[in-house]
């Protein structure tokens, strides 16, 4: 406990969340850059392959575990205390390897573009997601954090423009436990399948569709190489229903399948919402600022696990190559230069996350024209 205390204390992470200065920072992306050590940019291919086999071999301990294991133990310690814990583990381990999968996309994981793309697309298809199509509006969300008008991910809506029914759900306590459950388990395929919470487009944008406005000309092949992954995931999946049972699939797959989704959104929801996070207008948007309205967070045992992409996500918005395991010392070098810039919270997850759907309804102006802060009063 006293050496994680020492490392939240020197990431900055003791300090309670104040609202960030909205003004143009006087320091630049090449100043930031000069402070990170030059080998926290440094891609190691063995080393990323060694935190990938490591996360692949406790999950196929898990596997392991849920098929010789549980079935030996009486019936009601299998669905009352094993199986849960078997998801639980599985559910967290899985998304580790997500988080993995994630760094292909950005180049992080390696020096070989070619290499970063085919392993991202096999590990992407093996959690149902489509891998070129989340890496390019992936890419896009990165290139315009915090823009009302371009971001790609949770992108805020005006008063205005709430519906009836929305403000309904996060007016009252039953509605909001509701929508965090229906974002936690489905979310991730709504975003897919209909881009909810993303980027309102003029036609119906879809994550799997070749010819959606997400894309452009030079694009549309790989999309449908993304949809080509998926199906073949699936037909993995049926084919192992059809041998063994689909209910067996459920309880081996698909339910730390759900869980991984369910981190993904919350990890994703979470470090670009907060009640004291700016969003701006194209008149005030730039690069910098939007790259720093971003939250890291405290998830205890589990930024290990993740791989660090909870507790320095800031770091990851400005310098997104920089692989999970330099992420930490790249953060304290540029501590010190973000000043107020730098946002950690403190708050539980839980209630983080309870906090966040209850006061983070939609966004206005207050005095400064351009720059929107959540509101949650009708």
């Amino acid at each position: 406990m006293e050496k994680e205390q020492k490392r939240r204390e020197a990431l900055g992470h003791h300090a309670a969340f104040q609202r960030p200065p909205t003004d143009r920072p006087s320091f630049t992306l090449g100043q930031l850059k000069k402070a990170v050590p030059p080998h926290c940019f440094q891609r190691s291919l063995f080393k990323s392959f060694s935190y990938l086999v490591h996360d692949l071999l406790i999950a196929a301990v898990l596997l392991y575990f849920a098929l010789i294991a549980i079935p030996v133990l009486p019936r009601v310690l299998q669905y009352s205390v094993a199986w849960p814990l078997y998801w639980a583990a599985q559910g967290c381990v899985l998304f580790a390897v997500w988080v993995i999968a994630h760094e292909c996309g950005h180049n992080a994981f390696s020096e070989f573009p070619l290499l970063n793309d085919m392993l991202g697309l096999v590990l992407h298809s093996f959690l149902l997601a489509p891998y070129f199509s989340w890496k390019y509006s992936h890419q896009r969300h990165h290139s315009n954090t915090s823009s009302l008008e371009r971001d790609e991910t949770f992108v805020p809506t005006q008063k205005s423009e709430l519906s009836w029914h929305f403000q309904y759900m996060c007016d009252n306590p039953i509605g909001r436990l509701a929508l965090i459950l229906v974002r936690l388990t489905v979310g991730w395929f709504l975003y897919l399948a209909f881009n909810t919470s993303g980027r309102p487009y003029p036609r119906f944008a879809c994550h799997f569709d070749p010819y959606s406005p997400i894309y452009n000309d030079r694009e549309r092949i790989q999309i449908i190489v993304s949809d080509a992954g998926v199906l073949a995931g699936s037909f993995v999946l049926y084919n192992l229903a059809g041998a063994y049972g689909f209910w067996w699939v459920v309880r081996i797959y698909g339910v730390p399948l759900m869980i991984n989704n369910g981190w993904l959104v919350l990890v994703t929801y979470l470090h670009h919402t907060h009640p004291d996070l700016p969003h701006y207008d194209s008149s005030e948007w730039d690069w910098l600022r939007g790259a720093l309205s971003t939250v890291d967070r405290d998830y205890g045992i589990l930024n290990g696990v993740f791989h660090n992409i909870t507790d320095t996500h800031v770091t990851h918005h400005l310098f997104p190559t920089i692989p999970h395991y330099h992420a930490m010392e790249a953060t304290k070098a540029i501590r010190p230069i973000l000043g107020k810039y730098y946002q950690f919270d403190p708050t539980p997850i839980l209630k983080a996350t309870w906090r966040e759907a209850k006061e983070c309804v939609y966004v206005e102006p207050d005095d400064s024209k351009g720059i929107f802060w959540y509101k949650n009063k009708f």
